[in-house]
Formats: C-alpha cells, structure tokens, sequence
C-alpha cells in the first residue's frame, strides 16, 4: 500500500505550523506555566480562525467534517509548539461526540459555538475524574453509569490538581448527573466513549511525534551553540550518536502513527491495535528524545529556565495519558490471545 498525506493535508498543516510558530513561542507556553493562562487566548482565537477548532465538526454545524487523518499533521505542529489548551478534547474528542450524542437541544447551545471556538471542551471517561485543562473548559462532557452527560462548567467542581507539566491544569471534577444534562438515550453510548477513547489516545500519539521533533531540534541547536575546548559540542561523536539515536526512535514511530490515524478513518478491523502501537512507540519514542536531549543540554537542561525543560515535562505527561505503554501492551496482548 502507498500511502501519503496530499496537498491539502500538507498546506492546513503548513498553516498551522505558520500560526504557531508567530503566536506560541516558548514565552507563550512559560507564561500559561507561570500562571497566566490568558496568554494563549489569542493564540486559540486565530487557531480558531483559520477551521483548525472546528475540523471534526461536521459542515452543518460550522465545520469542516474532517477525519483523524486529517488531525494528524495539524496535531503534530501543536504538540512541536506545546500549545496548552485542551486542543485534543475539543476537537478530537468533544465535538465529534457531542455531534452524535448530544440532544437537539445540547447541540443547539454548544455546538456550533465548540466548531468556532468559542466554547473549550473537556471530557471525563468512566471513572475518570481528574481531567486535563478542566479549569480552562467551558463544558463538560463526562461519562457516568453508562450514560453520558454534557455539563456547563458553571455547574461543575472542579478543584486544582498538580501536574508534572504546570501548562496542562489538571483538575479534579464532580457534578450531579441531572436529566436535563444527560445526553442522548437512542445511541449506543458506550461504543461512542470507546470510540472517543481511541481518538483521544491517537490524537495524544500525534502530539508526542510533534514534541519528538521539537526536543530533537532544541538539542541539534544546542550542540552547534553550545562551544567546549574551542569547538561546538555537536562535533564530538558522542553527541552525534545521541542525536542520530533520537533521530531513529522517532522516525520509527512516526508511520505507527499515521497508520494508525488511517485505521481509524477508514474504520479498518484492527484499528484499536493501531492505536496501542501508535501510542505505545510514541511514547516510548518522546521519552527517549527527552532523555537524548536532557544529555546533550547538560545540568542546564534540568532548570526550569531552560525552554526544554517544559517541553519534557508534557512529553511525559503526555506519554501516560489515555493510557500508557504498560495498558496499550495489555491491549495488544488481550487481542492476540
């Protein structure tokens, strides 16, 4: 099979890529760190301009009825920027599920307001009760008992959580499950959250190959700048193995990735499995860079001063959430046997 994104793919991605790179600097990103989350308001406003919020939204409600494929390079570009905002459960997540399981009504009120970003989405999973960037959301779309419910944020506890990445702002989350909140009875629900599952760990995947290229960047530059006994360190062979090393582990899990992306939007058998891998060696791989590149910075790439430093700390972030390679592999394994 060959396989390649195509030109329209390669230019929203290129968008993004141009977006980001003009409106989240690192400056951006250690602001939101720092306690300052309004600093990338603007940079969700222009995302949010150009269709990237309102991809998975079907073209009636204000989208561009775009599938996971189509998530993957616009996905990378926000994990290479380590964007913080809950990219991933409004637009991967949220606004796919809210458009099949919300009532008239809820679609109505949230919709098209999610599909222009005007309204941030954060979503709970079965018994999952701390969730990503909860305090910055608009609403939420939580599964309980079965069911599913799509809450105001006004009418939710949400009590600040400490993340390894201070740009995430995790938070605790507890509501009363009203009926006048409850999604859709006439849909199987528990299929969709599945569903929702898989997106949510695919899109995360994307995000992990993004800051692979990042952190390896950062290390490739440091290595040039960075002078000992009259010479940049990058001339030293033992750096230059550290670099190729990450190279190669990111470049091993880039195509899990996109085939897995494809699996899921041609609704191909082993989609699920696609997923775990994709997830597994994305993972696997941002830890590596992280590791590489931490070595080639030195005691520097420790400090908080240092921009790699928070771009570690979402790599691992990131690595455990929607399931980390020890669940995936048991995945794997529950479908082999």
């Amino acid at each position: 099979m060959h396989f390649a994104f195509t030109d329209d793919q390669k230019m929203l991605r290129d968008t993004v890529r141009e977006v980001l790179q003009r409106e989240c600097a690192p400056d951006v990103v250690r602001a939101v760190w720092e306690g300052r989350p309004e600093s990338a308001t603007s940079v969700w406003d222009t995302l949010a301009e150009t269709g990237v919020v309102g991809m998975t939204a079907s073209e009636a409600s204000g989208g561009m009825g775009m599938s996971e494929l189509d998530l993957l390079l616009p996905l990378e570009e926000i994990g290479y920027a380590a964007f913080p905002g809950p990219i991933v459960d409004t637009v991967a997540v949220g606004i796919p599920l809210l458009e099949a399981a919300g009532t008239d009504e809820q679609k109505e009120r949230w919709l098209g307001p999610a599909a222009a970003g005007e309204v941030r989405v954060a979503v709970a999973f079965e018994d999952q009760d701390i969730v990503a960037d909860a305090g910055a959301a608009d609403l939420l779309i939580a599964q309980r008992g079965g069911a599913g419910y799509c809450v105001p944020i006004s009418d939710v506890s949400v009590t600040p959580e400490q993340s390894v990445d201070r740009a995430r702002a995790l938070g605790r989350v507890s509501f009363e499950t009203s009926p006048q909140n409850r999604m859709r009875d006439d849909v199987d629900m528990h299929a969709l959250f599945s569903l929702s599952q898989e997106r949510a760990a695919l899109a995360t995947a994307a995000q992990l190959i993004g800051l692979c290229r990042r952190m390896l960047d950062m290390a490739v530059q440091y290595a040039k700048d960075r002078e000992q006994f009259g010479k940049p360190i990058g001339a030293q062979q033992a750096v230059k193995h550290r670099l190729a090393n990450a190279l190669i582990e990111q470049e091993f899990a880039r195509p899990l990735v996109y085939r897995a992306g494809w699996s899921m939007s041609t609704s191909a058998r082993d989609a699920d499995v696609a997923v775990s891998l994709a997830k597994i060696y994305a993972g696997q791989a941002a830890r590596f860079v992280a590791k590489e590149a931490l070595q080639v910075h030195g005691a520097i790439g420790y400090t908080i001063e240092c921009d790699l430093h928070m771009w570690m700390k979402r790599a691992w972030a990131l690595a455990a959430a929607h399931g980390d390679a020890a669940y995936h592999r048991e995945r794997i394994g529950r479908h082999i046997l």
